[in-house]
């Protein structure tokens, strides 16, 4: 990792958390995925899931748990994580998954044993890759793990030609066999569920986002400064993303609405939160440093 990007984990790591006065604050970003309707922007945190809908923020009802991993699909949510205090539930949750937008889950195994950090669902195939931390019951070594059947089987994924520290996964909505990595040393793609990556681009990878109509791939990476391009997936040129003022911050999650495809968001470091239009030519902020708006 060079010395910009440690840099900027570091001060991250100090960004002082938002008043707690607040109705919805967001202390920590987890993730960030639109409902399938496109009526809701989703936000899991380190207490519960946050939700903007209508202009407005709330706290979506049940406990307060710390959800890691969060992706949505057009039928289901995934999730990891912890469960909240006293909620009675085993820690960690290992692979859940939600058909009615978070309120309920469904356990779908490795309870008590793993907590996903870097986990991606495909929107349509809903096929789950994982980065394993730690060998467990059904994952003998550690590394890039998928399922195409909801866990009831996993396979180890090669990743021959991956290089540097992963930080986040994606997977492409529609092929289940394409799936992208962002690591310390840059943008990884396959196309054949993993076992072989190419680059695709440099910088110090920090997200990476397939759009919804599967022709684009989104990258956020850091360099001294804060950048976002999205690349034709057929080849071809990348094209810069225009990006709000971001002081010492950068862009850690992407997400595309399905009911609007030009509506995208992005949620950074720092915790700020952004909606755009068109596409990501202009943003509109609705969180700041984790204070709603």
């Amino acid at each position: 990792m060079n010395s910009a990007c440690k840099t900027l984990l570091a001060l991250l790591a100090l960004a002082t958390p938002a008043l707690a006065s607040a109705q919805v604050t967001l202390m920590h970003v987890h993730g960030l995925a639109y409902s399938a309707d496109g009526k809701r922007l989703m936000i899991p945190s380190h207490h519960g899931l946050a939700i903007y809908e209508g202009g407005k923020w709330s706290k979506a009802p049940g406990p307060e748990h710390d959800y890691m991993g969060f992706s949505a699909t057009a039928n289901h949510v995934y999730s990891s994580g912890h469960p909240a205090p006293g909620s009675g539930l085993v820690n960690p949750f290992g692979l859940l998954r939600s058909r009615d937008g978070g309120k309920t889950w469904d356990k779908l195994g490795l309870e008590g044993e793993s907590d996903f950090h870097l986990m991606a669902a495909g929107w349509k195939s809903n096929a789950v890759y994982v980065w394993n931390a730690a060998p467990n019951s059904r994952m003998k070594a550690t590394g890039l793990h998928y399922t195409v059947n909801d866990g009831l089987a996993w396979k180890r994924a090669g990743a021959a030609g991956l290089a540097g520290e992963p930080r986040t996964l994606a997977v492409h909505p529609d092929d289940a066999a394409t799936v992208a990595v962002a690591t310390t040393d840059g943008l990884y793609l396959s196309r054949d569920s993993g076992e072989r990556f190419t680059k695709t681009s440099n910088g110090e990878g920090l997200s990476v986002f397939f759009d919804l109509q599967g022709k684009y791939i989104w990258y956020g990476a850091y360099d001294g400064q804060p950048s976002l391009m999205r690349s034709p997936l057929s080849g071809g040129d990348a094209a810069r993303v225009s990006l709000p003022p971001l002081k010492q911050d950068a862009v850690a999650f992407i997400a595309q609405n399905p009911a609007r495809p030009a509506e995208y968001a992005i949620a950074t470091f720092q915790r700020d939160v952004y909606l755009s239009k068109d596409a990501g030519k202009t943003w509109s902020r609705i969180a700041e440093r984790g204070q709603a708006k």
